[in-house]
């Protein structure tokens, strides 16, 4: 008697458990009068037949390979598999352990089966594939989901008018919502998506699906739009097809690739925003600025120390590093030998002799009176240069206006001509590229704070006592870092040690001074600086013709 396995499958897209007994009983009943010996039944219950990398194949390949039955029996022979690769793979195998494989729809089945049924098995799942991405995308048209649910949203289960359940729909989860924003501004205070995500564990906060919170989870992948803090939906934009999804051939798993920008499906959400767009951009510009410091193995690197990365060897130019626990010392003297820099210094001195500057040294009184003036000079200076450049276009705008009025009034008594109605052409767009120019063209008269200097020391000793505070130390932190440009460690043959000199960022050193905005700080800088250039720790006097230092060696 023909010892006969029999093998049941049902999809993730028929989700009926049931399927498998009615699969198992329709094949019993052939086997019955066929008079062939039921050995095992092997099963793969909501499992995809895109893959041979399910348990109960695995198994029936494994049992025929070892001679426990003589052939297998199924409904159809889409249920062993839809790829026409895996079909034909599993044919050879099981030919060659001589089992034959027989299924209701087909019959007997042999190579003819498996080029034409695997054929149309894999046009099934293409077509399929194309249907559910034409449906998927019609329901991101409307600002729906387009499948898997977010975290900070809920399902919004209701019945539509015609009798279906509504599907995409969703609201903002208040209680999740409030921790995504808390997310973002931990992440901007400084602390890592690591620390965020051991916080919120100890806090016993839930995750995604109720899992506990990982780094993965709220860092993500800035280019793919993943985690936490790179989902646009926060900012009320609903981004889908960014990537797509392809199983590997050797371990049928779904790999994720990135589609090129212009087949993107983008909609705008604003009821769906958690996170307002000051915030969404502050962290985005911080992730940047991590990104340029990325090693070699592509982890981006958080500063250990408090000066990690700003010490600078001042014979070679190279970095100082910790040679031990505590002190530090020229890379490049120790890995190369090419540097004569062999003194050491004590990171808990170093820091302290920083800290020490930043609060006691740099500001001083007079050079920020001096600033101060030299500034408001240069500034004064270039509006009335700009102010200059704008009367000669408003003059330039008025006589365009007053040539077209003629030359209409020309055209108009028809005596237009061709080269007249290019000069027309040419004057409306020279008038176009005028109102450019001119529009919004206005400037805000500069402020400094009568007594900028304190104010910064102010600031300063606030910054140093929070590095006392585990709550804000991280953000303390990166504020002074922002301040500081490079500290060069220069060999003192007098007194045997080293000369520690600290070269302040003006930009950071000026938002610290007027609680100012860093960045418009840097902007308004770099469009006015001189022609000469000038390290950023210093500034022009334009009576002296020298750069004046705003820093002072420790």
């Amino acid at each position: 008697m023909t010892r006969t396995a029999i093998y049941a499958r049902y999809s993730s897209d028929q989700q009926r458990d049931a399927s498998i007994e009615d699969q198992i009983r329709l094949c019993k009943e052939r086997a019955e009068r066929e008079g062939w010996t039921i050995v095992n039944c092997y099963t793969d219950h909501a499992i995809s037949g895109a893959s041979l990398m399910r348990p109960g194949i695995q198994m029936l390949m494994q049992d025929g390979a070892g001679g426990k039955f003589d052939m297998i029996l199924c409904e159809a022979l889409d249920r062993l598999s839809r790829d026409q690769a895996d079909i034909a793979g599993f044919y050879k195998r099981m030919q060659f352990s001589g089992v034959k494989i027989f299924t209701l729809s087909e019959g007997e089945v042999s190579n003819l089966h498996i080029g034409l049924k695997g054929t149309m098995n894999a046009m099934f799942l293409e077509d399929l594939a194309n249907k559910t991405r034409r449906g998927l995308r019609g329901r991101v048209e409307q600002g729906k989901s387009g499948g898997g649910l977010t975290y900070g949203y809920d399902v919004i289960k209701r019945v539509q008018a015609n009798g279906e359940l509504a599907t995409g729909e969703r609201e903002v989860n208040v209680e999740q919502a409030a921790v995504v924003v808390r997310i973002f501004n931990d992440y901007l205070r400084g602390l890592s998506p690591r620390a965020i995500a051991q916080k919120l564990n100890k806090e016993g906060v839930p995750g995604p699906h109720g899992s506990a919170w990982g780094p993965s989870t709220i860092n993500g992948n800035r280019q793919r739009g993943t985690g936490i803090l790179n989902n646009e939906l926060y900012i009320g934009k609903l981004v889908w097809n960014r990537l797509r999804y392809i199983k590997d051939p050797d371990t049928g798993k779904r790999i994720s690739r990135l589609n090129p920008e212009d087949q993107w499906i983008t909609k705008d959400v604003p009821e769906m925003r958690i996170v307002e767009q000051k915030l969404w951009d502050a962290v985005k510009e911080k992730q940047g600025e991590l990104v340029k410091q990325n090693n070699s193995l592509g982890e981006r690197k958080r500063p250990v120390y408090l000066l990690s990365n700003l010490t600078k060897c001042g014979c070679c130019g190279g970095g100082f590093s910790m040679m031990n626990a505590t002190h530090l010392g020229c890379s490049t003297a120790r890995n190369k030998g090419t540097c004569d820099n062999r003194k050491m210094i004590k990171r808990e001195d170093l820091e302290n002799a920083v800290l020490s500057a930043l609060k006691e040294h740099l500001m001083d009184d007079k050079l920020c009176t001096e600033f101060c003036a030299e500034y408001t000079q240069r500034m004064n200076e270039l509006r009335r240069q700009r102010d200059a450049s704008l009367t000669t276009w408003r003059t330039e705008l008025a006589k365009i206006e007053k040539q077209e009025r003629h030359g209409w009034e020309t055209i108009l008594d028809g005596n237009g001509t061709p080269a007249l109605k290019q000069l027309m052409l040419d004057l409306d767009a020279r008038k176009t590229e005028l109102k450019a120019l001119l529009k919004d063209q206005h400037e805000e008269p500069v402020r400094f704070h009568q007594n900028m200097a304190g104010r910064y020391h102010r600031e300063i000793r606030n910054l140093i006592a929070s590095l006392n505070d585990n709550a804000c130390r991280a953000e303390a932190a990166a504020i002074l870092r922002s301040l500081i440009d490079r500290i060069v460690l220069t060999p003192s043959e007098e007194q045997n040690d080293l000369t520690v000199d600290l070269f302040g960022d003006l930009a950071g050193i000026l938002s610290i001074a007027t609680n100012g905005d860093r960045r418009e700080i840097e902007r308004d800088l770099s469009k006015r600086q001189p022609v000469q250039e000038a390290d950023n720790s210093q500034f022009f006097n334009e009576k002296t013709g020298k750069y004046v230092p705003l820093v002072a060696g420790v």
